[in-house]
């Protein structure tokens, strides 16, 4: 099932996610209708936020990018990134390491609106699949950034607050007009529910 994704303003998004203690059938089905979500908006990752719930699960999947190569490494060992996606990520923990490095973002909360994001690298992940399973892995390139970016997600960051405030301020107008679009649908809503008997 495809799943409404929400724009910047909405509170949501600003909310750290709950620990996933038990990894439900609903949460399967959750992680399920997310990835379609993704998949059907042209993303590489989804966090539960995006979709209305605080929650600590993300899913990823960088297929569909030739042009940004990603890295995959298992036990030590290089495994091939298109065999392991899409990726389901709960309750997911990590180490970025190496040098810092430049590159564009996009966010599908924040449609048509793109900067230049520093972020280490690479990074070892930890974390729960959708079936409970314990899962490590190291990776770099385009999946160590989208699952930096979706992390942030989780704990309540958006990639704005990663852009240089010289690019920020550039971009200010379109978030502005974005927020005020978004809280003007939320209080629109709110209206409607408060008047239904």
């Amino acid at each position: 099932m495809i799943l409404d994704i929400v724009n910047y303003g909405h509170p949501v998004l600003r909310q750290p996610g709950r620990r996933i203690e038990r990894v439900t059938p609903e949460i399967r089905q959750l992680a399920r209708d997310m990835i379609e979500t993704m998949r059907d908006a042209h993303g590489v990752g989804l966090a539960a936020q995006q979709v209305a719930l605080a929650l600590q699960l993300t899913v990823l999947d960088v297929t569909e990018v030739t042009d940004r190569p990603s890295t995959l490494e298992r036990e030590g060992k290089p495994a091939d990134v298109q065999a392991f996606m899409p990726l389901v990520l709960i309750n997911p923990e990590l180490t970025p390491f190496g040098p810092p490095a430049s590159g564009p973002e996009g966010c599908l909360s924040f449609p048509g609106i793109f900067g230049d994001i520093t972020r280490p690298e690479s990074v070892e992940v930890s974390a729960l699949d959708e079936h409970g399973e314990p899962l490590s892995f190291r990776c770099g390139g385009l999946l160590a950034r989208a699952i930096q970016h979706e992390h942030d997600h989780l704990r309540g960051i958006l990639f704005i607050d990663r852009m240089s405030s010289a690019q920020k301020r550039e971009l200010q107008p379109e978030l502005d007009d974005l927020q005020a679009a978004t809280r003007a649908a939320l209080a629109k809503t709110a209206g409607r529910r408060a008047v239904t008997p």
